[in-house]
This record gives structure tokens, sequence and C-alpha cells, in this order.
């Protein structure tokens, strides 16, 4: 499971070039005179596009940008910063600085989009991780337990709210970008695939719909019927295990990590299934996404994973995982002993119904 708080942080660049700069006045009540204010990168800070000295609460920053983006409006003075999405427009700011969340962006159109956006998810997104935080607090917490159908039920709220949202704004660049930031939240290629057809081709064409484009594309690799791509990593002793020495068997390659709470609640059951078909030709290959091997050996013996392992504790830059396009866990692979797909993702009923369909019941 991948952090939510990894939800609220801005992807940098931009998109949809301009033939101008962009110019932002603006006008804070309580700006301390002669200080300075700075529009920076939000996601490197060093990166400053303009700088402007304070004159009785006001200022002006002058720039270019190549695209349009989320940046950091820095006021040095009362160390405050605040976001605006802009590309190269003339944009007026105005406000008190003891009230940053009510400060009035006007001028862009992208800005106002950005902040209907930020209205209807950030609240969402708040909640999600304070449930998640419950949840990964909760020791010994089983499926069906109701905060996880709380989890589940924001998750299904915040994804219609997508839907809805990248139909309204479909040829604006906050649609790609919201479809960038709650990405983790809905591992259905097939939607994604879908919503970025709705985005006008400019959105599409922009770097966030680049970012959503290659996501789809890497989505493609282990596609049920496509062959399973070659990998070599070591296991438990040091040892390189290739997924080609599984050949001949059905192999689950199940990717999982000891910090992963619904991985831990899922290995129940893949425990289950790997001895109920162990004997019929079936066995699992597990790959970790952790990065300390204590802990990674403690979870396989406190879970009774008796089955090979590998990892390169490289956490989310997992070479196999990285390969696979893997961007949340627990997921898995069924490979066929030819070595095609033939299944994604079972989890649960769903793993034990594909076995049984393919080994036979006992």
């Amino acid at each position: 499971m991948k952090r939510f708080f990894a939800l609220l942080l801005i992807i940098p660049a931009g998109l949809f070039a301009q033939q101008k700069g962009f110019v932002v006045t603006g006008s804070l009540k309580g700006l301390p005179e002669g200080s300075e204010v700075t529009l920076s990168d939000a996601n490197n800070v060093q990166d400053t596009l303009a700088r402007a000295v304070v004159t009785k609460n006001q200022f002006v920053l002058k720039g270019t940008v190549q695209e349009p983006n989320v940046f950091f409006l820095n006021l040095h003075g009362p160390q405050k910063k605040s976001f605006v999405f802009i590309g190269n427009e003339n944009v007026t700011l105005s406000g008190d600085v003891a009230e940053m969340t009510n400060l009035q962006v006007k001028g862009s159109s992208i800005h106002d989009d950005y902040s209907n956006y930020a209205k209807q998810f950030n609240p969402l997104f708040e909640q999600l991780g304070a449930l998640t935080q419950k949840i990964n607090g909760t020791p010994n917490i089983q499926p069906g337990d109701s905060l996880l159908l709380q989890h589940q039920a924001l998750i299904d709220l915040i994804i219609g709210k997508i839907d809805s949202y990248v139909d309204a704004h479909n040829a604006s660049p906050v649609a790609p970008f919201l479809m960038v930031v709650t990405a983790q939240l809905d591992q259905d290629m097939a939607s994604t695939e879908r919503r970025f057809a709705k985005l006008k081709p400019a959105a599409q064409e922009g770097f966030y719909g680049k970012i959503i484009k290659e996501r789809i594309d890497k989505s493609k690799i282990g596609q049920i019927g496509s062959q399973a791509l070659e990998f070599t990593q070591a296991d438990v002793d040091g040892k390189d295990v290739a997924l080609s020495s599984f050949r001949g068997k059905y192999v689950l390659v199940d990717f999982w990590a000891s910090w992963c709470k619904p991985c831990r609640m899922e290995n129940p059951n893949v425990v289950e299934n790997y001895n109920e078909f162990k004997g019929k030709n079936f066995t699992v290959l597990g790959v970790s996404l952790d990065r300390e091997k204590e802990s990674w050996l403690a979870a396989i013996k406190e879970d009774k994973l008796d089955w090979t392992h590998v990892s390169d504790l490289q956490f989310w830059n997992n070479a196999v995982a990285r390969l696979y396009g893997i961007e949340g866990i627990p997921a898995n692979l069924l490979i066929d002993p030819n070595g095609k797909v033939v299944a994604r993702n079972l989890r649960g009923e769903g793993l034990k119904a594909k076995l049984r369909e393919l080994l036979g019941s006992n």
C-alpha cells in the first residue's frame, strides 16, 4: 500500500506552452515592508522563477514558464507559502497574510480549475489519510472490518468524483493533474484509459497527459496472454533466482512487503492456496518491496510464507516491480507452465477460483 499522503505531493514541470510571460501582481495585507516574495517550482524550491521586493503590501512577479503548473508563492518575511496553478498569464493576488487559505487569485482560469479541485478533493484526501492511519494503527485487523469497509467506500467516492471532474474539465491541465495525483487509488487501468480518452488533445499531449499515457503503456506489460518478462533477483540467502527457473509450473509472482498491511492481511489467503495446490504443479515466488532485510525475513517467518522469496531491498525502486510497472501492492501475476500470464491481481476467493479452474479441486 502506498502512503496516501503522497496524493498531496505535487509533480514538477507543466503543460501547454504559451507565447508570453506571466505577470503576478499581489496585494496582501500584513506583508513586511522590504521583504522578499518568490515564485518557485513546487517540487524544487531551488528553482526560482521570479522574485520581487514588497512595497506597501504590494509586489509584482514577472517571468516565463514553459508550461502551466502548480507553483509555490513564497512569502519570505512571514515564512508562509501558497499554491498557484498558472501559466503565462496576467494574474492578481489579494488577501491577508494571516489567512492564506483565503487567498484570492484572479485572471487564471487554470487556477480556478485548481481551486475547484482543491475544494472538492483535499477534504477527502485528509479523511482518507486519517482513516489509513487508524487502519495502520489497528493490530490484527481482518478483512471485513468496518474500518476497511469505510476505507473502500471513501476510495469509491473519490473515484466517482474523479470521473465527474474529468468530464467537466476535460480541456483543463488540472484534469490530467488530478489523474496523476490520484493514480494510486485506482489500479483499474481500463478506467484510467477511459478517462484519458475523454481528455482534449492538448491535455493528453501535455506533461501530465504524457505521465498518464506512459502509465497506460506500462500497464500493457504483463497483460493476460502476454509472455512474462524474464527477471533475476537475489533470494534470502543472496543467491540469484530467475523467473525462468519455474518454467513448467504455474507460478504466482506475488509483490508484497513486510510494511504493507493489506499485503500482510492477504498473506493467509496466499498461504492457504499454496498449501492446497502446491502438489498440483503450483508454487509462489514472492517479490518484496522491503528496505530492511531483517523486517523482510521476520515477516516471512511470522506469516509462514514457505516459498521462494526475492528482493533487492530497494523499496518502490525494486527492479522487478519497475519492470512490470507495479505502482501499488499487494499485486500479483499468475504465470502458466509455458511462461504466459494467465491472470493478474487475484485476491481472496478470486485466487482460489482461478487455481481450481486451472488445476482442479481436491
